[in-house]
């Protein structure tokens, strides 16, 4: 039988600090990969739009040495 979040919740803030910490470590750690796999999903269908928007030649393509330049030139840096 599943336990409840009352008595999982009760559990936890039961254990030692350090024993907390890590089990708090561990959820955050659970929630960022949910997000990531979200965030690599969007990346890739923005990759993909891209990638088309060039095959299309709606957009022309910028060498990243030539944006690097372009930006330091910008901000002097």
């Amino acid at each position: 039988m599943a336990a409840n979040f009352d008595d999982i919740m009760e559990d936890a803030l039961s254990l030692p600090p350090g024993a907390r910490a890590m089990l708090a470590d561990q959820l955050l750690v659970s929630l960022d990969a949910e997000d990531q796999k979200r965030i690599d999903a969007l990346w890739a269908e923005e990759a993909e739009r891209r990638d088309k928007e060039i095959e299309d030649g709606l957009v022309t393509p910028i060498p990243g040495e030539e944006v690097m330049e372009r930006l330091r030139a910008r901000y002097k840096r």
